[in-house]
């Protein structure tokens, strides 16, 4: 017993030795990071002159809360992480039955969305709702459908793309353009900016048929950024950096519009008070729905051969030529579907927005979607909407907590320090969950039960 005792003590001494180690090397290098980030900042004195701020107080602050932080992990977490493992490891498996909350998680979700607005207009009031609904609604749900449209082309096909936001780009300018130009409706040029961009996402497959991988990210990268580069210079017709301004809004089917000064506008045809949240929240169920039909044909096409088919490409090429699938038609199919969503999604963002311009189609926007779906876990639906909300919604907290300049004094500014957070946040999410919030590889079409396989089909020549 004393042996025990004793034995327990040194591991616990060697754990604390083993953490407070860890804990000095990550406030090196987090002193590293931060020692010009936040340690140094230029601003100007009252004659105009450039000069060097000193704030080593918030750079102690960040290095001991890493420091601490990374202790706390290796001395207690991480031990216990590793004992939860074995214990799950030596216990026998038994079959658990999902509650009805698990099994009707979908539903309620639904349901919540949908009541969303409802509740927010009945806490904050009709026009206290307008940022609620449109920063943390509408900007999450666009999100949601980009990288569900993603998702086809990286989490099911495995095809790594890095210049997703060309696509994007095609939609609100081919919405744009065709509105502004001949006034056609946002319901015909829906589809048509959806067709637009597949068509765009068929040229950009070709190229990169006999390519994977690095090479792969690389051809993509550089058609979003072709992509970026023609809208910019050819004046004539996107009017360069400058933008297209004055898009028309929605209608709702031509029936009454958005417009104060329309006889049809909806606060005249239903007569009620004139307000700008009518057209926020009608926004917010129409991504709402289209967010959702993207989730459906996802689904249905999981479960057809052609989804089939991505998944064998995703897993292994040479395999999958091999099973006799025509990988030429399974990637561009891929690339044109993405595609289409992400057009679908642009000619949203141009009617909300009433104004595109290049700035809105960077390469960080294609990397904050790869981003969303790489954390919430390639080819899960739920868990890529969990990291958009997770992300998006919470880069859009941090522009209201204002409340950190008593903390760190009226220097910091939390839109300066805003991308740091995140990335912080998003390399203790790797760390804790490598497979994303939740991670899932399993194909569509898989045994559900195991059989026995005789050994004469294992030997040698023969399997």
């Amino acid at each position: 017993m004393a042996e025990a005792v004793s034995t327990e003590r040194v591991a616990a001494n060697t754990n604390y030795a083993t953490a407070i180690r860890e804990a000095l090397f990550a406030g090196a290098i987090s002193f590293g990071l931060f020692v010009l980030l936040v340690g140094l900042k230029t601003d100007q004195n009252i004659r105009n002159e450039l000069i060097l701020v000193q704030r080593w107080g918030v750079l102690a602050i960040l290095v001991l809360l890493t420091m601490a932080g990374r202790f706390a992990y290796v001395a207690y977490l991480q031990p216990t992480l590793a004992a939860r493992a074995a214990a799950r490891a030596k216990a026998p498996a038994v079959a658990v039955e999902p509650s009805a909350l698990r099994k009707n998680w979908t539903k309620l979700a639904v349901l919540g969305l949908f009541l969303y607005p409802v509740v927010i207009v009945a806490l904050v009031g009709l026009q206290g709702s307008l940022k609620w609904v449109d920063n943390f609604g509408i900007q999450i749900l666009i999100y949601v459908m980009l990288a569900w449209g993603l998702n086809i082309v990286v989490g099911l096909a495995g095809l790594l793309d890095l210049g997703y936001v060309a696509f994007y780009a095609v939609g609100a300018y081919s919405y744009a353009l065709l509105a502004s130009e001949f006034g056609w409706s946002f319901w015909i040029l829906l589809p048509a900016a959806g067709m637009m961009a597949a068509f765009w996402g068929v040229i950009l497959g070709f190229p990169v048929l006999r390519l994977r991988g690095d090479y792969l990210a690389i051809v993509t990268l550089a058609f979003g950024e072709i992509i970026r580069l023609v809208i910019i210079n050819w004046r004539e017709v996107t009017n360069g950096s400058a933008g297209i301004s004055g898009i028309p809004k929605v209608t709702f089917f031509g029936i009454f519009n958005f417009d104060v000064s329309s006889p049809h506008y909806i606060g005249k045809v239903l007569g009620i008070a004139t307000s700008g949240a009518y057209y926020k929240i009608f926004l917010y169920y129409l991504i709402l729905l289209l967010a959702m039909l993207t989730a459906f044909v996802t689904i249905r096409l999981r479960r057809m051969p052609v989804g089939r088919a991505w998944e064998a490409l995703r897993e292994d090429e040479i395999a999958c030529r091999s099973l006799g699938i025509n990988t030429t038609t399974t990637k561009l199919t891929a690339f044109a579907t993405g595609a289409m969503f992400g057009g679908f999604a642009g000619s949203f963002f141009a009617a909300r927005q009433g104004f595109v311009s290049p700035e809105s189609f960077v390469f960080l926007e294609s990397a904050i979607i790869l981003a969303i779906v790489v954390l919430g876990g390639m080819g899960s639906l739920a868990g890529i909407a969990v990291a958009a909300v997770v992300m998006i919604g919470g880069t859009e907290i941090l522009r209201e907590m204002q409340f950190l300049k008593a903390v760190f004094g009226d220097g910091f500014t939390p839109e300066l320090y805003r991308m740091l957070l995140f990335g912080l946040a998003m390399v203790i999410v790797m760390v804790w969950k490598p497979r994303g919030f939740v991670g899932s590889r399993e194909p569509t079409a898989f045994l559900h039960e195991r059989k026995a396989v005789s050994a004469s089909f294992t030997k040698e020549g023969h399997g």
